[in-house]
């Protein structure tokens, strides 16, 4: 079986990566771009999550590489919109970085009627990782795989429910696509966060979770929840046995969904800038004991040019567009 860490044991491997990344190296070429101030990252997460902990991965490793104080500053709140429209309101001058998550860098411009920032105020570096999304089931419904899950809501409309970390969050947005999809019903009940939600699932209050990764997966090997997919293209190397969602079923054969953080300057940003915070990434996104990391919180990583991840990131929001209009959400950033 998989071993797996702690969100603990995770935060202080991310702290001792901090010290060990403080390494030589190896000369730059002449004129290479690099800060001549503090450099801030902004997260806009509250500490502890996944967006934190890559944020501060790449600060320990900036630091060191461009030889000036790299610093997290946490701006939670409003889905993740309000730190990001912190950053796109800054100087474009390569000194504060976005780190970026589906929720304000692809959801929110279809989502919120007032949204303080537009998608061009920002300027695409590259992605990090991407982490699958899990369909868990309660052991109390004879449920184990998708198709069953299918079977199973078409001789029984009306009798299963569903919950998410909340409305309009990736887990709940995985789950209306699917329903889409497949034609199906079932009731979304949100929840405010992702613990209270896997706290339903677990006591079976709802039938069915649409969940990040983690934490779902650990209840999922003590055999407290049922797996059924993963939302990526590919199995998670930390639950192999798990089929991906397009394996299951015809009509599911495109389904691609996972949270994904990446990094962003503001617009304006030096090209010489952008490219050197890109190089950067591609480095850190190469250490091994990086890669080990990733491996721990179930992700994989995701470097590309700034190109392709603006083409990424235009890719997801006409995804989430079409499945928020179908469902006709829309929200006020609060």
């Amino acid at each position: 079986m998989t071993s797996l860490i702690t969100r603990r044991g995770l935060l202080s491997a991310t702290a001792a990566l901090s010290a060990t990344s403080l390494l030589p190296r190896a000369s730059r070429a002449a004129g290479e771009w690099r800060p001549t101030e503090n450099v801030r990252i902004i997260v806009p997460a509250s500490a502890g999550g996944s967006t934190d902990v890559m944020g501060r991965l790449l600060a320990a490793h900036l630091q060191t590489a461009w030889g000036q104080s790299a610093v997290v500053e946490n701006r939670s709140g409003g889905g993740g919109t309000i730190g990001t429209a912190e950053v796109a309101r800054s100087k474009g001058d390569g000194h504060t970085i976005l780190v970026g998550n589906p929720g304000p860098n692809a959801i929110a411009y279809s989502i919120f009627r007032n949204l303080p920032y537009k998608p061009e105020q920002l300027i695409p570096i590259s992605n990090m990782i991407r982490i699958p999304n899990i369909v868990c089931a309660h052991p109390s419904v004879p449920i184990k795989t998708i198709p069953e899950l299918i079977a199973y809501i078409k001789a029984n409309p009306d009798k299963l429910n569903y919950g998410s970390s909340g409305v309009g969050q990736s887990p709940h947005l995985t789950g209306a696509w699917w329903l889409q999809l497949t034609g199906l019903k079932m009731q979304h009940v949100p929840f405010r966060g992702a613990g209270p939600a896997l706290q339903a699932a677990l006591a079976g209050d709802i039938q069915i979770l649409f969940d990040n990764l983690y934490p779902s997966l650990p209840q999922v090997l003590d055999g407290k929840l049922n797996a059924l997919a993963v939302t990526t293209t590919e199995r998670s190397a930390q639950a192999p046995n798990v089929p991906a969602m397009r394996e299951t079923a015809p009509e599911l054969a495109k389904f691609d969904v996972s949270s994904w953080f990446g990094v962003f300057y503001p617009k304006g940003t030096p090209q010489a800038a952008v490219d050197s915070l890109n190089g950067e990434i591609k480095v850190l996104l190469a250490r091994a004991d990086i890669q080990k990391t990733i491996a721990t919180m179930g992700a994989v990583s995701d470097y590309g040019t700034p190109a392709q991840f603006a083409t990424f990131i235009d890719a997801e929001t006409a995804k989430f567009k079409t499945i928020i209009d179908k469902e006709g959400l829309k929200m006020d950033v609060n």
